[in-house]
């Protein structure tokens, strides 16, 4: 009797000594700086691209290891080894992600000519990690931005073939006259393709110059070329809606970390 009951206490010990090793293992790699870690993952965990374009650049010579080229795929380095891409030294450093609601007037491409704010120096006063934005959202316009060092997310939503959801509040100088709203419904001929629109109505049915757009090209200036092309100028731009991510509880010129359901939500799309 007493040796079955020790036995089973004995296994008990052993279930919960697995389970603790197994967490070990997960965390193993950024908890001891001696264990090694593919150097594929290690550059992407670096937010340089995703672990199968690391391969190909690996292949081609581009990543060295304490100053020695590495084609080697399986290569495992350890945290505190040097690490460069293309002669630049890299870190895996843990990944971000962070939603701004951009003002007008912030440049997001980092033009510092007279001084200008762009969404880099806002994003310094809140997180020291190398975050970047997704995509591009013009000087002139305001609204939801992502931005995050996560380089294989921020490829995968920026080349999605279907392109992310995004809703913008567009005010207009004038009415927008319902055959227009309805040629925008259609379809718009804009430097030699038809930019499809998935819907579009009035926001003000009384002075029509505020119009709802919902859309999915991720075109530059998008927004802007289809209604310039029908003779109208815009007064304000602002996207309220990316990716399922809103602007609620989100003032103008701040920024907020996204949730892990936002996070696991956007991996899905």
């Amino acid at each position: 009797m007493n040796k079955r009951k020790s036995n089973s206490k004995s296994n008990q010990s052993n279930k919960g000594g697995k389970k603790n090793l197994k967490q070990v293992k997960v965390d193993k790699q950024i908890k001891d700086p001696n264990a090694g870690m593919r150097l594929n993952k290690y550059i992407a965990n670096s937010g340089v691209c995703s672990r199968r374009d690391a391969d190909i650049y690996i292949q081609a010579g581009s990543v060295t290891v304490n100053g020695e080229v590495i084609i080697e795929m399986g290569h495992k380095v350890k945290l505190d080894d040097e690490v460069k891409f293309d002669g630049r030294r890299i870190n895996p450093e843990p990944k971000e992600y962070f939603l701004l609601n951009k003002p007008k007037s912030v440049f997001t491409t980092g033009s510092y000519r007279n001084n200008n704010m762009t969404v880099l120096d806002m994003a310094a006063r809140v997180t020291k990690a190398p975050v970047k934005p997704v995509g591009t959202l013009e000087s002139s316009a305001m609204g939801l931005l992502l931005m995050t060092n996560d380089g294989t997310l921020a490829k995968k939503l920026s080349n999605m073939k279907s392109g992310i959801s995004q809703i913008y509040d567009v005010e207009l100088k004038k009415p927008l006259d319902h055959a227009h709203l309805q040629q925008i419904k259609d379809g718009v001929l804009i430097e030699g393709y038809k930019v499809y629109i998935e819907d579009v109505s009035y926001v003000d049915n009384k002075s029509k110059k505020n119009v709802g757009v919902e859309l999915k090209s991720q075109r530059p200036k998008i927004i802007q070329k289809i209604f310039t092309k029908l003779g109208y100028e815009i007064n304000k731009l602002d996207r309220v809606l990316y990716a399922n991510l809103t602007k609620k509880d989100l003032p103008r010129g701040r920024m907020r970390p996204l949730t892990k359901q936002e996070i696991i939500n956007l991996g899905m799309l």
